[in-house]
């Protein structure tokens, strides 16, 4: 269905507004689709993206502010996820032996447990993406890479 359909707005004052209107849409209706996807494994998307940021650094733990640098959603509360997290032993927070102020947060079996069962999601299966062509993916991609550039 396209954008005119979905928000009952047959026109719109010009095709960047247009642009803009769907890109916001649909930003939210992928994020609907994969916290639908994401609720039988009991974990929500920031949860998610922290533990795939901790798994890529697996063995090794990482700090907070790490996590905060390499989180899709910048505006998500880092420590607050990992407690929550921490409570679902899907990670573990130490104070690192060589700087008493910094945290190291590293994944558990259970964490990497659960991200195996949930790797069939990767790629965004189920949200839509993949009815584009690995073609019109680069493109898109390649898109929102030029709509974040600096003016």
């Amino acid at each position: 269905m396209n954008i005119e359909e979905e928000i009952k707005q047959p026109v719109f004052r010009s095709p960047h507004q247009k642009a803009y209107i769907n890109l916001v849409y649909t930003a939210g209706w992928v994020e609907q689709q994969q916290s639908a996807q994401f609720k039988p494994f009991g974990v929500s998307l920031p949860q998610y993206n922290i533990l795939r940021i901790l798994r890529g650094q697996y063995p090794k733990p990482t700090t907070v502010s790490m996590l905060i640098e390499r989180m899709l959603d910048k505006t998500s509360n880092a420590s607050r996820i990992v407690d929550k997290l921490v409570a679902k032993e899907l990670v573990t927070r130490q104070q690192c032996p060589n700087d008493r102020r910094t945290v190291d947060v590293l994944i558990t079996d259970k964490g990497l447990a659960l991200l195996m069962q949930m790797d069939e999601l990767e790629g965004g299966k189920g949200t839509g993406i993949t009815n584009l062509s690995e073609e019109e993916a680069l493109q898109l991609s390649k898109l929102l890479d030029k709509v974040r550039e600096k003016n």
